[in-house]
């Protein structure tokens, strides 16, 4: 895969999967937890989320050092994994335009 062979491209990867790790967790997990009293659910995509939610943090950091990004946008790309949709949100807005400047620059 092209996109894992850049740090920038592998945090877009681990972005995307961590995001929606979190979306089902709280939209899908949570709600079978309490409403129907089954809690394997969290077990599993929780286990699932929060070793995507490290991955991330890594590639972030990793993605940081690498090209040199100030502290305000390494903070709201870490802060993004914390927030549902987040990971999303900052691909679109922050790390996409990164990456298509990456790609101009080859």
């Amino acid at each position: 895969m092209k996109s894992l062979q850049t740090p920038l491209g592998r945090l877009r990867v681990v972005g995307w999967w961590e995001g929606w790790s979190f979306l089902l967790l709280l939209l899908v997990a949570m709600p079978l937890k309490y409403f129907a009293d089954w809690p394997l659910g969290v077990r599993v995509l929780g286990t699932a989320h929060g070793g995507l939610f490290l991955l991330y943090i890594v590639a972030a950091i990793q993605a940081a050092v690498e090209y040199g990004w100030t502290g305000k946008r390494t903070l709201l790309v870490l802060v993004a994994s914390v927030l549902p949709a987040g990971p999303f949100i900052v691909d679109a807005r922050v790390l996409r335009v990164a990456a298509e400047d990456e790609e101009r620059r080859r």
